[in-house]
């Protein structure tokens, strides 16, 4: 699978509670008249709800259409929680912060997202997804018999016992005994 692909899958899908965050907050603005519905929402709203099925579709497609290779865990850690909480205040600062009515607003929002999503791809900081750890899976750091190391999501404690892995993602009840 093309690593860019990848990467730009799971940073929008790292994004999907914001985007619904964001277009509870613009409903209910819309719905309790502090808010018009014009122009600039509806495209916010549209591209919110775009972003999540992109993400969403991406993430399904990645968990059961990629190929998964068998590797031997050595050792493992849970290491969740070392890379959600910085990304919190991101969350907070949209949310909360951003008034997406204004045209000014709307493209300053549009390009934090373009410069987070540069540096997300270009580190390859897939291990940071909110949405996966929403959806039950916890981030593993495992050492592999060979040495390597790899960042995975598991939805069930790992095992030192042959796994599939596609480099990011452990399917869950694939864990095969020695």
């Amino acid at each position: 699978m093309n690593k860019l692909y990848l990467n730009i899958s799971l940073y929008i899908s790292s994004f999907i509670p914001l985007y619904f965050l964001i277009i509870v907050k613009e409903i209910i603005d819309i719905a309790n008249g502090n808010l018009s519905f014009n122009i600039t929402n509806s495209v916010m709203l549209s591209i919110n709800l775009i972003l999540i099925i992109l993400g969403s579709i991406s993430i399904f497609y990645l968990y059961k259409k990629t190929n998964y290779q068998t590797v031997e865990i050595k050792s493992y850690k849970n290491i969740t929680r070392e890379n959600f909480l910085p990304y919190f205040p991101l969350f907070v600062l949209f949310a909360l912060a951003f008034e997406l009515e204004f045209i000014s607003m709307a493209v300053v929002y549009v390009l934090i997202l373009v410069i987070i999503g540069i540096v997300y791809v270009k580190n390859e900081m897939f291990y940071i997804n909110p949405l996966l750890n929403i959806i039950g899976f916890c981030l593993y750091e495992v050492t592999l018999e060979n040495g390597k190391k790899l960042r995975v999501f598991m939805q069930k404690k790992p095992t030192t016992v042959n796994i599939l892995t596609n480099g990011f993602l452990v399917k869950n009840g694939k864990v095969k005994e020695k």
